[in-house]
């Protein structure tokens, strides 16, 4: 016999489970179990618990706050996360999932509660994006809690997160492009803007960039790391996202040329202000040599394009300003994914997909123009 229930109140009943005999010590294990309810709630729970002992999915229960949890499992979990993923993933626990599921164990979270929590936020404004990510931290955290065995299923499994618009893509053309770098000569940004959107980098990867990290004779710039500002306003540089972003970006020569007088006046300056260079000085950065502010640099973007009476798009589309032009002016797919270092060509394609009806048509017509067809009327 498995179990069997003993009735202690009025509406409350206590489960005794047998676990079988401890090999140790020859003696049979017991686990105590309390439920409020009717006997028929607590035969009922008697039958799912024998199921998971069955099944070999029954963790014996405990009173583990989901706050203390999520708080050691936080630390635990550092060593995964870069500087500024960490500070997001703290974030969303001290700030969301603890004042939601704190007050709660572990194995009194259900699903219910986890849908409730995006219910909520989504009515009160929070967009479908933010609480996706709720939803990845949560779950990675209790995915953590099941391989402990601390629990016997992972509740967010069957929480179902809002689904995340993509965020609308904006780009400029090529008369828009060039009406931007003709408004922004006489900015001190204009060597970034002007790279940026002639190599489709990220914004972290320029102001990670090195002059060690050019290759003037190759005419090449290698992509090995990212520049970011965290909340306590220091800068840290972390690793590529992936390996696809670990790469090489050839330069046509009026960024090779910009570059190089952009590397002499940096010298100049460093002579002025009595600075030491180095190659593994950045390209883009004040004029002491301390790191650009990405917050900066982005607000100077949005003036430079008003100015330009330009529609204001975000500094990272600059990056998607490169790839379209690239795409519609007939650059292989491939091409364009290995210049953005995207994970693969089906990224890129989807990504894109908005300019695939030009490139249909030009297909079309490359096609005609080649077989040079006889038109019988």
């Amino acid at each position: 016999m498995r179990g069997h229930i003993v009735k202690r109140f009025k509406s409350s009943y206590t489960i005794f489970l047998n676990l079988g005999v401890d090999p140790a010590s020859g003696k049979r294990k017991q686990q105590i179990i309390s439920v409020k309810g009717t006997k028929k709630e607590a035969e009922q729970k008697l039958a799912e618990l024998i199921q998971q002992i069955n099944t070999g999915t029954f963790t014996k229960p405990n009173k583990i706050l989901l706050a203390d949890f999520l708080k050691n499992w936080l630390v635990d979990y550092k060593i995964n996360l870069s500087p500024r993923g960490f500070e997001r993933y703290k974030g969303i626990v001290e700030k969301d999932l603890i004042p939601a599921f704190g007050n709660l164990t572990l194995v009194q979270l259900r699903p219910e509660h986890i849908q409730s929590h995006y219910t909520v936020n989504l009515q009160s404004g929070l967009a479908p994006r933010t609480v996706r990510y709720h939803h990845a931290v949560l779950h990675v955290a209790l995915k953590t809690a099941v391989r402990l065995g601390l629990l016997a299923r992972n509740p967010a499994d069957a929480a179902m997160p809002p689904r995340a618009k993509r965020p609308d893509m904006q780009t400029w053309d090529e008369d828009e492009l060039n009406r931007f770098l003709e408004a922004s000569k006489e900015s001190p940004y204009y060597d970034l803007f002007y790279t940026v959107l002639f190599t489709g980098m990220r914004r972290s990867e320029l102001l990670g960039l090195r002059w060690s990290d050019v290759d003037f004779i190759m005419s090449q710039i290698y992509i090995s790391r990212g520049l970011h500002q965290l909340k306590d306003n220091t800068y840290v540089c972390t690793e590529p996202k992936s390996e696809h972003s670990r790469r090489a970006i050839a330069l046509s020569p009026s960024v090779i040329n910009l570059l190089k007088r952009s590397k002499e006046k940096r010298k100049l300056d460093c002579i002025v202000w009595n600075l030491p260079f180095s190659e593994s000085s950045p390209v883009f950065c004040k004029h002491d040599g301390n790191p650009l502010r990405p917050n900066t640099v982005t607000r100077v973007w949005h003036d430079a394009a008003k100015k330009a009476g330009l529609k204001d798009i975000r500094l990272h589309d600059a990056r998607h300003t490169h790839a379209s032009i690239m795409l519609k002016r007939g650059i292989h797919p491939k091409i364009v994914q290995e210049r953005l270092g995207h994970s693969s060509i089906q990224m890129t394609l989807d990504t894109y997909s908005h300019v695939a009806p030009g490139l249909q048509q030009k297909a079309a017509e490359a096609f005609e123009t080649a077989v040079n067809p006889v038109v019988v009327l």
